[in-house]
């Protein structure tokens, strides 16, 4: 687990070591254990190291093949090495390290661009081929492990962090106006794009070839993709609940490869509780960590935002070594432009949390264990699905899906709130980038199945990945360490080919509700239910209480919508309401003191677009001051 940078320059000019070191030192976080560059003509590759696997110097990158042919810069696990190092060996290859790093290298060498598909784990790694002059870039299926990239000139930069990008001198920083509407809109990026003008977030399960040749004329190629899909003969139901369970330990265990210490995050949910409970089996004494909320002044259904009693309660029954903190809201406030540096860019939910339970997983352990990714592979948020699971068509689809998503501004509200900048982001069709979502036409969706799986796709390409970026960013800004035990790629294989039945109740019911019922959102079927991930309920039921199995869905979210309008109300007005604030460069004043103050003044919840701002206007002075 590390952090990776490097440069090619498509005119041959010779890369600077100089530079290079200034891009691996600004992500000097993501790998304090070393340090290491490669540098031949135009080509640079930088390093920096966190070691988890064989922790000697034979570990260190950039790694070179015993030919001298390959050379790696690597960031991530490949939770599978050691067969596939067995494989190689069969073919041939020698290792001189424990490393997966290695076994990567020579999968490449053997495979080329093939072996991704043989790679089960999170990784970004770029490998310079000196025979062909080619450097190959790729990233993970699922998006775990970042890669950004720009072209400036003949010169393409590349790094895990778009830090490593800003220290390279040939990229002068500015504001991405058409990323700044898609984040406005969606608290997310859709797109490949990022809020920095040119700098492109490498799409979750692509690679890409660079060579002199090509030159600046980029084409990153997709070799896998999400599947969700009804079955056409289902097994019948305990088949499906003993395979999920053998496949759920199977991939837990498998991420407990380490030399080093591990942990496990134990939020009070029924994710990180089953993860917690399995690794307790294998590991003496583990030690797992909860982050908790002061609820003094909460209001409404925010009361209950604290799980530290559910946390608890497991942690005894794992009988693990429990650590937690409580937040208040003066916690967000000082935490903001630290927090604004590591994220870089802005994403999904009100991410402060996860800063602080990281920096405290990091003071006891290099790696943890988190429940990312089983809401979206087992229809975790059903309120989200059943609004759009009877349609004309695709476009019918397109309509209500786009129509019902949560969104910071809706049409009505964005050109006033974008009006200094709404002349050079006006043709974007925000409606346009959501269907942009799906890759490829959808044909033949005639169940409402098929579409709850549209929307599993949709949420897994959009929300998940926003998930996996900043969890990446806030654990790698404590140089730790984080594994999701859900994105195991047979877990996930098996996850898409589940009947819909399986996974959510009352569709049936939902099924036969009219226009009027559906546009409800008081109605029974579209509140938050415990009618998502039934089977995975059952699963892990054998690990975790009922209590926690049986309980209603509930995110990881601080009580910020009481504290915006209680205990930080005078930070959220000294921050937002000054007018000569930084975000009034591209948003206009009146109007977004008006959204403001619907949540000031109790008339509507508008918590994720005021974290927003405040996130948005510390990143402004952070890499625009």
């Amino acid at each position: 687990m590390c952090g990776i940078a490097g440069v090619f320059h498509f005119d041959g000019e010779p890369a600077s070591s100089v530079i290079l070191k200034k891009m691996t030192d600004a992500i000097a976080h993501r790998g304090p254990d070393g340090e290491g560059q490669f540098i031949e003509g135009c080509v640079g590759l930088g390093h920096r190291r966190l070691a988890i696997i064989d922790l000697s110097p034979a570990g260190h990158q950039p790694m070179s093949t015993a030919s001298g042919r390959f050379v790696i810069s690597f960031n991530g696990e490949i939770y599978n090495f050691n067969e596939l190092r067995v494989e190689l060996e069969s073919l041939g290859c020698h290792f001189h390290s424990h490393t997966d790093t290695e076994v990567l290298l020579y999968a490449y060498a053997t495979w080329g661009e093939k072996c991704l598909h043989r790679l089960n784990g999170m990784f970004a790694f770029a490998i310079f081929d000196r025979y062909n002059q080619e450097v190959f870039l790729a990233r993970d299926r699922y998006g775990i492990k970042p890669l950004y990239y720009t072209t400036q000139g003949n010169r393409f930069i590349f790094g895990s962090e778009i830090k490593a990008i800003l220290a390279n001198p040939n990229y002068r920083t500015s504001i991405d106006q058409a990323a700044l509407l898609e984040y406005l809109t969606f608290q997310n990026f859709f797109t490949d794009s990022t809020l920095f003008q040119d700098v492109k977030l490498m799409p979750p399960g692509t690679s890409m070839l660079l060579s002199r040749e090509s030159g600046r004329r980029l084409k990153v190629n997709q070799y896998w993709d999400y599947h969700f899909i009804e079955p056409d003969n289902p097994k019948n139901e305990m088949e499906y609940i003993e395979e999920l369970d053998r496949l759920f330990r199977q991939s837990v265990n498998r991420q407990l490869v380490s030399d080093v210490e591990l942990g496990a995050y134990l939020s009070g949910g029924m994710d990180s509780g089953s993860i917690t409970a399995i690794a307790a089996q294998q590991l003496p004494y583990l030690k797992s960590f909860t982050c908790g909320f002061d609820l003094n002044s909460a209001t409404g259904i925010e009361v209950n935002y604290d799980e530290r009693e559910s946390a608890e309660y497991m942690s005894y029954l794992f009988k693990t070594e429990h650590y937690e903190m409580v937040l208040k809201a003066g916690d967000m406030e000082r935490v903001m432009p630290r927090l604004a540096w590591h994220l870089e860019e802005p994403r999904v939910g009100q991410s402060y949390p996860n800063f602080y339970v990281a920096q405290l997983a990091s003071k006891f352990v290099k790696v943890v264990l988190a429940g990312t990714g089983g809401d979206e592979l087992f229809a975790g948020y059903p309120w989200r699905y059943y609004r759009a699971v009877v349609n004309d068509d695709f476009e019918h689809y397109i309509d209500k899906y786009y129509g019902f998503w949560q969104r910071l501004l809706v049409n009505g509200e964005t050109q006033s709130v974008l009006a200094p900048i709404w002349d050079n982001v006006k043709h974007i069709s925000t409606k346009d980038i959501f269907k942009g979502v799906f890759c490829q036409p959808r044909e033949q969706l005639t169940r409402p199945e098929d579409y709850v799986n549209c929307s599993l796709y949709f949420e897994a390409k959009t929300f998940l990945h926003g998930l996996l970026t900043i969890e990446d960013k806030l654990s790698m800004a404590h140089s730790l360490e984080t594994r999701v035990p859900f994105l195991d790629n047979d877990l996930v294989d098996f996850a898409m080919r589940m009947p819909v039945n399986l996974k959510l109740g009352n569709l049936t019911e939902v099924v036969q509700l009219n226009e009027n019922d559906l546009g409800n959102k008081t109605a029974k079927y579209f509140q938050r239910t415990k009618d998502g991930k039934l089977l995975l309920r059952k699963v892990i039921s054998k690990y975790i209480p009922n209590s926690v199995t049986d309980r209603e869905k509930q995110g990881f979210s601080a009580p910020d919508a009481s504290w915006f309008k209680g205990d930080s109300i005078d930070y959220v007005r000294r921050r937002l309401c000054n007018p000569k604030a930084e975000i009034y460069n591209f948003l206009d004043h009146k109007s977004v003191q008006s959204l403001i103050d619907q949540h000031l003044d109790g008339k509507q919840n508008r918590r994720l677009l005021i974290w927003s701002l405040l996130n948005l206007e510390s990143w402004c002075e952070q890499f625009l001051g």
